[in-house]
């Protein structure tokens, strides 16, 4: 359920991590006459995003939206909205279907019953997850060490949930576990020696409370594939 892909550059990873989520979308939609992707906001995907807006796909028939949002603006710098417009939804690609995590309401725990309405409306599973994970071992928003964090990873969770984090900025929209697990594919795509390091130390045994990337490497709900960069190793793939 569960594979690894290590690579030497970053420019490696993207082509073929390009490569794969072009050809997961392309079945999707000549099996199901659409698709649907979940995409992680930060600095990490940007070229990946930028790279697979090129791609020749029927992108009016792709439905994207987000694993997680700041609870600010679409127009400020910090939004994972605007990344994705600025990044994935341009050329081609700007012909998908994108749907929006932040709302009109003053707080993400305002927003939380439209947000959960509008993920409602995409017929999930989702056909690719692409998740990111921070040196904390966050993914999405799923912080360790915050207040709602249980609840967002139980089982009966709602679709979203609000997370005011401790240590970043900005209060959180978020995908619950249960919602980022109805997907057909989850890829974990991280870069670099640091990053590499603690996902071996997620891989341990640790809980996921206290590195909730932990929930979804240890599930055997759905494939999970992950695609890192580690130096001096040469690329390979293994499960």
């Amino acid at each position: 359920m569960r594979s690894e892909h290590l690579f030497e550059s970053p420019q490696a990873l993207r082509e073929q991590l390009c490569d794969w989520l072009t050809r997961l979308l392309q079945e999707a939609i000549e099996s199901r006459g659409r698709a649907l992707l979940a995409v992680s906001g930060g600095n990490t995907p940007k070229p990946l995003l930028r790279e697979l807006s090129t791609r020749d796909l029927a992108w009016s028939k792709v439905t994207v939206t987000l694993t997680d949002e700041r609870w600010v603006d679409n127009t400020h710098e910090a939004s994972n909205e605007k990344m994705v417009r600025e990044t994935l939804l341009q050329g081609p690609a700007s012909a998908a279907n994108f749907v929006p995590l932040k709302g009109e309401e003053r707080t993400a725990r305002a927003g939380e019953r439209a947000c959960c309405g509008r993920i409602e409306t995409l017929e999930l599973p989702f056909d690719v997850v692409l998740l990111g994970m921070g040196t904390d071992g966050h993914t999405a928003s799923l912080f360790p060490e915050t207040k709602e964090l249980q609840a967002a990873i139980a089982g009966d969770a709602p679709a979203c949930m609000a997370i005011t984090p401790a240590d970043a900025p900005y209060e959180r929209m978020t995908l619950t576990l249960k919602t980022l697990l109805q997907s057909r594919k989850i890829i974990l795509h991280i870069e670099g020696d640091e990053k590499y390091a603690v996902l071996q130390k997620a891989l341990g045994d640790v809980e996921a409370e206290q590195m909730p990337i932990r929930a979804f490497l240890r599930q055997e709900k759905v494939p999970t594939h992950i695609f890192a960069t580690r130096n001096k190793e040469p690329q390979c793939t293994r499960s």
